[in-house]
């Protein structure tokens, strides 16, 4: 047998590199090793990591400035499965913070996230994918892309896991995708309402409560409480509230109940099973807010209906949501405003909050929060709409000036709900008298410069029931408010330019008003949009004719007729006919034109000017002066010049005329021309023996004050002695037949009498108006000054006296100088007690003063046209 040799150890292969245990102390090392092909040193850095950023996040943001999201985003779908679990669990953890999530999002991690929920990955990959996806859906942009991944049919699936943190993180993601109202429908869609149910009975109050406000969103949807419904999601709920140790929960059941009962199958439902009356013991009895908050909703839902209505009224719930409005909460205040804003409808709530609950609602008004004060002002409109005893009790506690400052608020909607407010206010005048003492009027033309077209619908229905009174009116004119008026005229909005057209129609119904108002152009605008098939509109037609029928010069001047209930007063002037596209010019302006060969204007005034209040002179501390030979009185009377004033003689007291004043006025008639020219003289006189007596110092430009004077119309004496005239003769007589005849030959006989139709030209009427406007140097001539008078002369003067004496006519203006007046009489002949239609006559005031023509008859054609 031979020798054994020993056999040689062969030496390892020199491409095999021996197993080396790495250990790092640097997070930056580890994020550098998720670089390694090996799949083991992947796992142990992903779980190191795991471990760093579970610690904080201020290790988070550490890990995110080395990369490392960059490298897990792409280990997550590794093919090595506990490589894949640890970066997951990794992804699940840093995507708590926003810097994370925003990264993530540019990366687009969610769908390998997605694809992680799949039934043969590992629970805690279900785990922590879940729970990234859950951080990723608190970023809108996170959920839009959750929805478009498809996520929400894993995600649904998933609520059946054994595994409780699974179901607590899938659960909160569909809660938060529930929040979009586009994922509400695919959640209802995906039959997810089941599982959401069965978590309630999950021994988790975290998924309890997170299973609550998912069904809480998803209740939002009208399509998905039908499902809610279908699976008794009422019982599992009313349990919830039953169940005194599940208080913690009865926030959001009360949320879900409250959605539901905007249906009126779900009320009924409710009703049957005593759920109303649990509502309002929760609402009574609980010092929870949002629990206060949550059965003020329900109520206010469930009042919806009329049934519900009358039954909370029975359980005296007004007291309790009365109550709920002393709540520090601003939220339980907003709920119960809301709920007394629906009890409103039962007119037996709205008379139970008069006594209390009133006064609450308006110390709400001065909150600073702009939810409350909204909520506040419409639960008023409300509580005032029909209801004047509730606009009164408003008024005694002291609300109005609450109310004004609400208008100059930034809020639309509380503007809005308060202009509703003071309409309703506005239906009982002496509410309105209360308003006006407040600045209400003041703070509308405030109102009126707002850009909504919310606020501006409701302001100027504001003003147009406030502007009934005559003394609003003038308040608003004085405060340019008419000028906002006009302007929205020409709105684009329909609402607000139809609404604009009500308030001009209310502001025209006195002549000043309407005046203002043709002056600033509203009247041209009406006239634009009655000739437009798309502006036009019922009020439109209706401002226009306010304008006309209370400026009845501006009428006449425009239609050429005034009617039979249109009764001239003082102050009415007849221009004639405008050129197309001219204004009316005001009479002030008529009389300070020049004379020249217009028409002149006719003018109808018995009104004495009004005599201005003299004010005493200001106190003036006197200086000794030297005296230079002059007498006493002659230094007293220089002293009185000095002080701004001239002593007057007697015959100056008398010889005063107000300031712009006609010089008509002192033309009173032929009587009192030899007095006038005395007293002239006299004065005259004086005033040269006080000139020769002393020479007044001379004033400087600057020393003389400039003196204002104010315009008034002419007054037509003559004018006034025909109406009484008239009063005293023709008024008399039993039968308004008689009446006119009378008052026809009375007129013809002050201008001039009877013409025969062929002497007509020679009736020289063109040179006496001349001779009176020469006289008067003025184009407007006062009517009673007219002795030679043809047609529209005569016209006019009848129309003026018939209206002062209550004889009924109407005045047309012709063509070539034509006028006439038609008045409505019973034929003679028919048999007292009789009822029988008036007929319609022409009265001849030119050729037979006092004749009657019949309507339509031949002769009354010839006396109205050539």
């Amino acid at each position: 047998m031979g020798k054994k040799v020993k056999k040689e150890v062969e030496p390892p292969p020199k491409d095999v590199f021996d197993p080396l245990a790495i250990e790092s102390k640097k997070a930056e090392t580890a994020v550098l090793m998720l670089q390694s092909p090996e799949e083991e040193i992947l796992a142990k850095s992903c779980d190191a990591l795991y471990k760093f950023a579970l610690k904080g996040d201020e290790n988070k943001i550490t890990l995110l400035g080395f990369g490392a999201v960059e490298s897990l985003s792409k280990l997550i779908s590794h093919e090595d499965k506990i490589v894949r679990r640890n970066a997951t669990m990794v992804c699940g953890i840093m995507a708590a913070h926003g810097e994370v999530r925003r990264l993530m999002q540019t990366l687009d991690l969610i769908p390998p996230l997605i694809t992680r929920l799949a039934p043969e990955e590992e629970v805690v990959i279900h785990e922590f994918a879940s729970l990234c996806l859950a951080h990723m859906a608190n970023d809108y942009t996170g959920k839009a892309r959750i929805f478009e991944a498809n996520g929400l049919e894993h995600l649904i699936r998933l609520l059946s896991s054994p595994d409780p943190d699974v179901k607590k993180n899938s659960v909160e993601c569909i809660y938060l995708l529930a929040q979009d109202f586009q994922s509400r429908s695919a959640v209802c869609d995906q039959n997810a309402i089941p599982p959401l149910l069965e978590l309630l009975k999950s021994d988790y109050p975290v998924i309890q409560q997170l299973s609550l406000k998912a069904l809480g969103s998803i209740s939002c949807e009208v399509e998905c409480r039908l499902p809610l419904k279908e699976n008794q999601a009422l019982d599992y709920l009313l349990k919830i509230l039953e169940a005194k140790e599940l208080n913690d929960l009865h926030v959001e059941a009360l949320l879900i109940i409250a959605n539901c009962l905007e249906d009126a199958d779900t009320v009924q439902l409710l009703q049957q099973s005593g759920g109303l009356k649990k509502i309002l013991t929760f609402a009574e009895t609980s010092t929870l807010p949002d629990l206060q908050k949550n059965a003020a909703k329900a109520i206010a839902k469930s009042a919806h209906n009329a049934e519900n209505r009358k039954f909370f009224h029975e359980q005296e719930v007004e007291k309790t949501l009365v109550e709920l409005l002393g709540s520090d909460n601003n939220g339980v205040k907003v709920a119960a405003l809301q709920a007394i804003s629906v009890l409103c409808a039962h007119v037996a709530s709205k008379e139970a909050f008069s006594k209390n609950g009133i006064l609450q609602i308006i110390n709400l008004l001065n909150k600073d929060n702009g939810e409350v004060q909204e909520a506040a002002v419409f639960a008023l409109a409300n509580l005032t709409t029909g209801c004047p005893n509730n606009a009164s009790a408003l008024v005694e506690a002291d609300g109005i000036d609450a109310l004004v400052n609400l208008l100059t608020g930034k809020r639309e909607e509380v503007i809005a709900n308060t202009c509703t407010v003071l309409i309703n206010m506005a239906a009982q005048e002496s509410l309105r008298l209360a308003m006006h003492s407040h600045g209400v009027m003041q703070a509308l033309v405030a109102t009126l410069q707002s850009a909504s077209n919310l606020v501006l619908r409701k302001a100027l229905l504001t003003a147009a029931s406030l502007g009934c009174d005559a003394d609003a009116r003038t308040e608003f004119r004085n405060a340019e408010g008419l000028v906002h008026l006009v302007k929205h005229l020409s709105s684009n909005h329909d609402e607000v330019r139809r609404n604009a057209c009500w308030a001009i129609a209310v502001f025209a119904n006195d002549e000043v008003t309407a005046s203002e108002l043709y002056r600033l152009g509203a009247f041209d605008i009406l006239q634009r949009m009655n000739l437009s098939t798309s502006r036009a509109n019922t009020f439109s037609e209706l401002a226009e004719n306010k304008m006309l029928d209370n400026n009845l010069s501006l009428k006449y001047n425009q239609k050429g007729h005034l009617s039979y209930s249109n009764l001239i007063k003082d102050g009415f002037y007849d221009h004639g006919r405008l050129k197309a596209g001219a204004k009316l010019p005001s009479l002030e302006d008529l009389s300070k034109q020049m004379v020249n060969q217009s028409r002149a204007v006719l003018l109808v005034n018995t009104k004495l000017p009004e005599m201005p209040t003299p004010s005493p002179p200001p106190p003036v501390e006197e200086k000794p002066e030297p005296n230079h030979g002059r007498s006493p009185s002659s230094h007293s009377r220089s002293a009185s010049r000095e002080k701004g004033g001239n002593i007057p003689s007697p015959v100056e007291d008398k010889q005063d005329v107000p300031v712009g004043r006609s010089p008509s006025l002192s033309r009173s008639g032929p009587k009192e021309k030899s007095s006038s020219k005395l007293k002239s003289k006299v004065k005259k006189e004086e005033e040269k023996m006080k000139e020769e007596d002393e020479i007044p110092p001379a004033k400087t430009q600057e020393e003389a004050a400039p003196q204002i004077t104010q315009w008034f119309s002419p007054f037509d004496q003559d004018l006034a002695d025909y109406i009484s005239e008239v009063t005293r003769t023709i008024l008399p007589l039993p039968h308004p037949r008689e009446q006119v005849v009378a008052l026809a030959q009375f007129v013809a006989g002050k201008m001039g009498g009877p013409i025969a139709k062929d002497r007509l030209h020679e009736f020289s009427w063109e040179l006496h108006v001349g001779e009176i406007k020469y006289e008067l140097k003025s184009n407007v001539v006062p009517i009673g000054k007219i002795k030679k008078g043809i047609f529209y002369h005569r016209a006019l003067l009848f129309k003026a006296i018939s209206d002062r004496i209550g004889l009924v006519c109407s005045l047309t203006r012709g063509d070539y100088g034509r006028a006439w007046n038609e008045v409505k009489l019973l034929d003679d002949s028919i048999r007292a007690g009789t009822k029988a239609a008036p007929e319609t006559y022409i009265v001849d005031l030119m050729y037979q003063p006092g004749r009657l023509m019949k309507h339509g008859s031949l002769e009354a054609d010839y006396y109205q046209h050539i």
